[in-house]
C-alpha cells in the first residue's frame, strides 16, 4: 500500500512508523509534517513533504502527498499552546478540514483518524469501561477532549457524505514510550517540575507518593498503536476501535516507585494544579488533569474481535518505561519530539 502519515514524527506517528517498517508487506510511506526529521530510523522508511496543516497552501500540499494513497492516517494534532485557543482549533480542526478535503478529491479509499479516550464523556464507575457506543461529547473543561470530540463529529459527517471511503477511527488512552519522554516533560511539567525529583520516584526513593485514592488509569505502548493502525489498514476496517492495555490503580503506581501511597481527595489534586496552571508554573492544565481523571476505562473487546488485537505491553510496563525515560530526559529522533523545540509558547506539537 502507499500510506500518507500526517503528524508521522510525533508520539503516534512513531510507533506506526515501526510497525509499518516490521510489516513484512512492503508499503510505500510518505510523512507529512511541519519540520522533516533527518534519516534516521524509523523515519527513513518514509519519503517526507513539509506541510502546515492549518496554512492556507495546505489543500495544494496535500493533494499532491495524496496522490495515488491507498490509506491517509490523520495522526497530525497540536497539544500546545492551550492558552491561544485559535490556534490550536486553525491546525487540530483547520487542518482536518483540509486533510478530509484532499482526500475526498484524490479519491483516497480509505482515511484512519487518531481519537483519543478524551473524546468520550465521563462514566460513572460501575458503569465503565465503556466500548466504542459510548457518547463521544468529550471531557468537560478540556480543550484537548473537546477538540477531539468536534474533529470525531466532522468524521461523522464527512463518512455520511462519502460512503465509498472507510472511515476508521482509533481511540487509544495515553500513548506511552520512552522515545517520547522530552516531549512530555515540555507539553505537561515545564518549566519548574525538577528532573531530580522525577529521577527519585524512578528509583524508588520517595517513602510516599500522594495520589487520588481511587485513581484507575490504563495505558498503552506507541507500538501496540502502530500494531493497531497496521491491522486496520490491512482489514479496511471501518468505525472506530479502542485501543488500552490494562487497568491499574493509584497503589499500582505507588509500588512502581517502591513508595507507600499516600491518598489524597482528588479535588486537591486538581486545585493545585490550577494554581500552577495560573501561575504559568506548570504547562498541565486543570483541563488535562480531567483527562487523566475522568476520561472512562474503555473496553477493547472490538479491537480484539475484528483485529485479532491485543495489547502486548502492559499498563504498568509502559508507566515503568515512560517514568524511567521520564527522569532521563530522553528525546526521539525527531524534532517533534525533542524537548528544546517544545519548550516556547508557541510552538506546536503533533502526536
Amino acid at each position: 500500500m502507499k500510506v500518507v502519515i500526517t503528524g508521522a514524527t510525533g508520539n503516534v506517528g512513531t510507533g506506526v512508523l515501526r510497525a509499518l517498517a516490521a510489516d513484512r508487506e512492503g508499503h510505500e510511506v510518505v510523512g507529512v509534517c511541519r519540520r522533516p526529521p533527518d534519516h534516521v530510523p524509523p523515519y527513513d522508511g518514509a519519503a517526507w513533504v513539509p506541510c502546515d496543516l492549518g496554512d492556507t497552501s495546505a489543500p495544494e500540499v496535500l493533494a499532491g502527498a495524496f496522490a495515488g494513497a491507498d490509506a491517509v492516517v490523520h495522526l497530525a494534532w497540536m497539544f500546545q499552546p492551550l492558552r491561544r485557543g485559535e490556534q490550536v482549533h486553525r491546525t487540530n480542526y483547520t487542518g482536518t478540514l483540509a486533510v478530509l478535503e484532499a482526500a475526498k478529491r484524490a479519491g483516497v479509499p480509505h482515511v484512519v483518524q487518531a481519537s483519543s479516550i478524551a473524546a468520550y464523556a465521563p462514566a460513572a464507575r460501575g458503569v465503565d469501561p465503556v466500548d466504542e457506543d459510548w457518547p463521544t461529547t468529550g471531557v468537560p473543561g478540556s480543550v484537548y477532549g473537546q477538540g477531539k470530540a468536534e474533529v470525531e463529529a466532522l468524521l461523522r459527517r464527512f463518512a455520511e457524505d462519502n460512503p465509498d471511503t472507510v472511515v476508521s477511527v482509533v481511540r487509544p488512552t495515553l500513548v506511552a514510550q520512552r522515545e517520547a519522554s522530552a516531549s512530555f516533560l515540555a507539553l505537561f511539567f515545564d518549566p519548574i517540575t525538577p528532573r531530580w525529583l522525577l529521577r527519585l520516584v524512578a528509583g524508588g526513593g520517595l517513602p510516599v507518593l500522594p495520589l487520588p485514592a481511587d485513581l484507575r488509569v490504563q495505558l498503552v505502548h506507541a507500538d501496540d498503536v502502530g500494531d493497531a493502525v497496521v491491522r486496520i489498514l490491512r482489514h479496511r476496517a471501518p468505525g472506530a476501535f479502542n485501543l488500552a492495555a490494562d487497568t491499574i490503580t493509584a497503589k499500582d503506581l505507588a509500588h512502581l516507585a517502591g513508595a507507600r501511597l499516600l491518598p489524597i481527595p482528588g479535588r486537591l489534586v486538581r486545585a493545585a494544579v490550577g494554581v500552577l496552571w495560573r501561575l504559568h508554573a506548570v504547562r498541565m492544565s486543570p483541563g488535562w488533569f480531567d483527562v487523566g481523571t475522568r476520561s472512562p476505562l474503555v473496553d477493547t473487546g472490538r479491537a480484539r474481535a475484528e483485529l485479532s488485537w491485543v495489547a502486548r505491553v502492559s499498563s504498568l510496563d509502559a508507566a515503568r518505561e515512560q517514568l524511567a525515560g521520564l527522569a532521563d530526559g530522553v528525546e526521539g529522533g525527531s524534532p517533534a519530539l525533542h524537548r528544546d523545540r517544545l519548550r516556547g509558547a508557541t510552538t506546536p506539537a503533533l502526536t
